[in-house]
C-alpha cells in the first residue's frame, strides 16, 4: 500500500485491536475517524456482520440487554475447499461411498456440526467469541451474548436464529416496522408457510432479511427473530467496498486520480 493508504484488513488480530476500527457502516460509521492511528480498518466476522445490522435499530428503539443466537453457517464461509468437500460428499453418498472427512472435523453433507474454528479453554469456539467479542466492540460493550455457532450443509448464506432480552419494552410489531425501516434490511415476514427468507434465497442479494419477528413470552422484554444474509456479500466483500466508500466520503484518503 502506498503511503499514507488505508488498509481495511480481515484478520482477527486487526479486529480486536484496540487501535483498529471495526466498522460495519450502517451501525457505526463514525468508528471510520479512527482509521488514521494505525492506517487499518477491520472488516468483522461474517456472522458478527449481518447480526449488528439486524440489532442496532432495536438497541436505539429499546436498549439490548442480551442476546442468544445460534447460528447456521455455510461451507463457503470456510473456503472453496469446504464447498467441494460438501459436493463431493454429497454425491459420494448417492452412490453409496464412504464420506471422508478433510476440511471438517465430520462428514458434512446430509449433516451438521456445532464446531466453527479452534474450541477455547471455556468450551466455547473461537467463532462463537468473536461473535461476542465483536458485537460488544461494534455495537455496545455492555451487551451481554452468547453464541452456538454451526456447520451447516449448505453452499452460500449464514442463518442465524436470535433471541433478544430488551431493557425497555418492544412489542414485534413495533420491532417490525423498525427493522423495515432501517439500513441495509429487508423484511419478509408473513406468517404463513414460505412467509420467510432461507439461505438459497438471499444468495447473490446484499441485503440482510428479517423473517419470523414474535414476542419471547419466557422472558420480560424478549423477542426472537431469524436473520439471513449471503456471507460473500454483506459477511465479507460488500462491506469492504462500503468501507472503502466511507472512507472516501468522510475524506480520509486523497483521490489518487487528482
Amino acid at each position: 500500500a502506498k503511503a499514507g493508504a488505508i488498509v481495511i484488513d480481515n484478520s482477527s488480530h486487526f479486529r480486536m485491536g484496540p487501535d483498529v476500527p471495526l466498522i460495519v457502516p450502517e451501525v457505526n460509521a463514525d468508528a471510520v475517524l479512527g482509521a488514521r492511528k494505525k492506517n487499518i480498518i477491520a472488516n468483522p466476522n461474517c456472522s458478527t456482520a449481518q447480526l449488528v445490522v439486524a440489532l442496532k435499530p432495536l438497541h436505539d428503539a429499546a436498549k439490548i440487554n442480551r442476546v442468544v443466537v445460534s447460528t447456521y453457517q455455510s461451507t463457503s464461509g470456510a473456503g472453496k475447499e469446504a464447498m467441494d468437500e460438501l459436493f463431493n460428499q454429497t454425491k459420494g453418498i448417492f452412490v453409496n461411498d464412504s464420506p471422508t472427512p478433510s476440511k471438517f472435523t465430520k462428514q458434512i453433507a446430509f449433516n451438521v456440526i456445532p464446531h466453527i474454528d479452534v474450541f477455547m479453554e471455556d468450551g466455547f469456539t473461537k467463532e462463537e467469541w468473536k461473535m461476542v467479542a465483536e458485537t460488544k466492540k461494534i455495537l455496545d460493550p455492555k451487551i451481554k451474548l452468547t453464541a452456538t455457532c454451526v456447520r451447516v450443509p449448505v453452499f452460500v448464506g449464514h442463518a442465524e436464529s436470535v433471541n433478544v432480552e430488551f431493557e425497555n419494552a418492544l412489542s414485534d410489531d413495533e420491532a417490525r416496522e423498525i427493522l423495515r425501516e432501517s439500513p441495509g434490511l429487508l423484511v419478509v415476514d408473513k406468517r404463513e408457510d414460505g412467509g420467510y427468507v432461507t439461505p438459497v434465497e438471499c444468495v447473490g442479494d446484499f441485503a440482510t432479511f428479517i423473517s419470523r419477528i414474535r414476542v419471547d413470552p419466557t422472558v420480560d422484554n424478549g423477542l426472537a427473530f431469524w436473520c439471513v444474509s449471503d456471507n460473500l456479500r454483506k459477511g465479507a466483500a460488500l462491506n469492504a467496498v462500503q468501507i472503502a466508500e466511507l472512507v472516501l466520503n468522510r475524506g480520509l484518503v486523497k483521490d489518487a486520480t487528482a
